[in-house]
């Protein structure tokens, strides 16, 4: 039987390790928390200290940074990039090739389309069409 964990160098020169999720075999660095109903597909990265909860699906290809709080039954499309400290809130869906900056928050049930950029630090809600909520 083959390892379930992968060492690779930042690039700032230091050796992060990776295991593979058991749902969807995703690499989770060594200090996040994933929810085990959680699945992270293949090709994913979720850095130190970020946390994803019960139900969320991550796709091919995401990069989750450190500090990030994915909630509960949240769906992430493939290539989507979650900026370190941002925050996803229950439900929401991120879209193919969306960037949500550092610090950024999306409301819970908000619906972010396909190669959408939210700024650093900026707070989104929308309805499921993915209409903007005044704030």
């Amino acid at each position: 039987m083959g390892k379930n964990y992968i060492d690779i160098e930042n690039d700032r020169g230091e050796t992060l390790r990776y295991r593979k999720h058991a749902n969807g075999r995703g690499l989770i660095a060594n200090g996040a928390k994933v929810h085990p109903s959680a699945i992270v597909d293949a090709g994913s990265y979720v850095e130190p200290r970020a946390q994803i909860a019960a139900g969320a699906r991550i796709g091919r290809g995401v990069w989750i940074e450190p500090d990030a709080i994915i909630g509960p039954n949240v769906e992430i499309a493939p290539h989507a990039h979650i900026g370190a400290g941002a925050s996803i809130g229950a439900g929401a869906k991120i879209g193919v090739r969306c960037f949500v900056g550092a610090g950024a928050r999306v409301a819970s049930e908000s619906l972010i389309g396909d190669d959408e950029s939210i700024p650093d630090g900026e707070r989104v809600a929308t309805d499921r069409r993915g209409l903007r909520l005044a704030a």
